[in-house]
């Protein structure tokens, strides 16, 4: 799974699961590996979790993952 696939799936699940947005706030780390069934590497975290959070407050994939560049 790459980078934009775990972004799209897990922002397309945050979006309809109102307690895993509930998790998202709380632990952002656990619920994205939650979602993806997947123990993320903290590098990955790092570039994962910023992104799904921009997208989530309205910005665009594009937005999410200027920081992986």
């Amino acid at each position: 799974m790459d980078v934009k696939e775990i972004i799209e799936k897990t922002v397309d699940k945050v979006k309809n699961d109102k307690d895993l947005q509930a998790e998202f706030k709380k632990n952002p780390v656990k619920a994205v590996e939650k979602v993806t069934g997947v123990d993320l590497p903290d590098d990955m975290v790092e570039k994962v979790v910023p992104a799904i959070k921009a997208k989530l407050a309205g910005g665009g994939i594009v937005e999410g993952i200027k920081n992986l560049l």
